[in-house]
């Protein structure tokens, strides 16, 4: 009855609570002789590492990684590689406020999992919110640095492209700008707008949620299977499974239900380097869950945190109507450093599609087919 591990080749198990004494995962499954340090991974969890700016929790956490297993020194070249065994890495917390939750553990934070953590196990971590809490998602970013090293010339990307009710001028999209800003937000003009929007947001003591779009590029053809395996099917899941993400879509996504067949459907083209080129991609790089090559694109759409100031109705665990408001440290859009998390979950599903299809395929077929 565990359901701590993703992924079937590359596998990922989390564990730790919000303010215990340290978070960590262990990944199986990666394939021997990658280089591995620590700081290929570090600069992925210094992205989503809490209280860089005023507009996300101000706990203080440096996040620093270490590598407890799975990697040993190549004497040939002297670099310290992955050895096909499990990788372990821990993350120690160190700047839990426990207190900060102590006048509300007896009750319900609507919006949080309190009650259903409850009603499940009859016991609950209140502080922090304890296995609920974000604080585990640090545990995939690191996953994802190594799942980005797997798949060969794999690149993948995030952007806050939503927050509230505002959204970004598709038109001045510039991924350089994403990393310009503290949103991840690739149109530096709404960048501006968010800043000033989400002070307000803050001062009220209120929040606010956000949409995120990840793009994959170079992920080969044909990753994904039929039926109840597929790549599009994963992702959703993977995605689903980012504390307050409340809705996925890939490609066009809800859009297709206003697009005829004419519009949705990606015509195809030889290209010059006698490949398929697609002229548009309203699948998303998925077609029959299977990928085609193109840029693989995501979308998430996370809800308000509801840790807020204004006091809301609720109940305590001894059947009582109460009321709560929440003190402590939170982020007023949670959606800011959900980027990074997104980015590590599409890495993730990839690089475990790339290593099934590398286990039952082996080498993909010579394109274009012969014919018989």
């Amino acid at each position: 009855m565990s359901f701590n591990t993703f992924g079937h080749m590359f596998r990922v198990t989390t564990f730790g609570e919000s303010h215990g004494p340290a978070i960590g995962c262990v990944v199986d499954g990666c394939p021997p002789h990658m280089a591995l340090t620590e700081a290929d991974i570090q600069p992925y969890l210094d992205r989503r590492r809490p209280g860089q700016s005023r507009f996300t929790t101000q706990r203080q956490e440096p996040d620093t990684v270490r590598i407890l297993s799975g990697v040993f020194i190549d004497e040939a070249s002297g670099r310290q590689v992955t050895t096909g065994t499990p990788i372990a890495l821990l993350i120690d917390n160190v700047d839990q406020r426990s207190k900060d939750y102590s006048d509300i553990k007896d009750k319900y934070r609507p919006g949080h999992a309190d009650y259903t953590y409850d009603i499940k196990y009859g016991l609950r971590d209140y502080r922090g919110g304890g296995r609920q809490s974000a604080r585990e998602t640090a545990m995939r970013v690191a996953a994802g640095a190594i799942a980005r090293k797997v798949v060969p010339a794999l690149n993948v990307r995030g952007a806050l492209i939503q927050m509230g009710p505002h959204r970004i001028d598709r038109a001045r999209w510039d991924w350089a700008e994403v990393e310009h800003n503290p949103f991840f937000c690739p149109d530096a003009e709404k960048a501006a707008l968010f800043a000033d929007y989400l002070d307000g947001v803050r001062k009220a003591g209120s929040s606010v949620g956000a949409v995120i779009e990840i793009v994959a590029e170079g992920v080969p053809p044909g990753l994904g299977a039929p039926i109840y395996g597929k790549l599009d099917g994963d992702l959703a899941a993977a995605l689903m499974g980012i504390n307050a993400v409340k809705g996925v879509e890939i490609g066009a996504g809800f859009h297709a239900a206003a697009l005829c067949g004419e519009e949705n459907a990606d015509e195809m083209r030889m290209g010059n380097d006698g490949k398929p080129v697609f002229l548009s991609n309203n699948a998303g790089g998925i077609l029959g869950g299977i990928s085609t090559g193109q840029p693989v694109v995501a979308r998430f759409a996370v809800k308000p945190t509801s840790s807020i100031l204004t006091p809301r109705r609720t109940v305590d665990r001894y059947g009582n109507d109460s009321e709560i408001f929440t003190t402590g440290r939170h982020d007023p859009c949670v959606g800011i450093r959900a980027v990074p998390i997104g980015e590590a979950m599409v890495a993730c599903v990839i690089a475990d599609h790339y290593l099934r299809q590398r286990g039952q395929v082996g080498e993909p077929p010579a394109w274009p087919l012969l014919r018989r």
